[in-house]
């Protein structure tokens, strides 16, 4: 079970640096490079449906911000829930 929630805690952190990544990388890189198609075509899915509820203010998008909070939220969710059953 132990393994199960370090497992869980480590796919959260790799996901979230990888929407840090992304959001960095859309101010340096075309979007047709290798490497940033690679992690949108991780990020984007994810991206999607918040960014069809989070609206755009000013020329920000908060959605990458909403996704890590949610994938923190979730990781925490998971975690309690299987420490829970031990």
């Amino acid at each position: 079970m132990i393994l199960l929630i370090q497992i869980i805690d480590v796919v959260a952190q790799i996901l979230g640096v990888l929407v840090i990544v992304s959001a960095i990388l859309s101010f340096f890189m075309d979007p047709y490079h290798p490497i940033r198609r690679g992690v949108d075509n991780i990020v984007q899915p994810m991206l999607e449906p918040i960014r069809r509820v989070v609206p755009n203010v000013g020329m920000f998008d908060f959605s990458p911000l909403v996704l890590i909070i949610l994938i923190q939220v979730v990781k925490n969710l998971l975690i309690a829930f299987l420490s829970s059953l031990v």
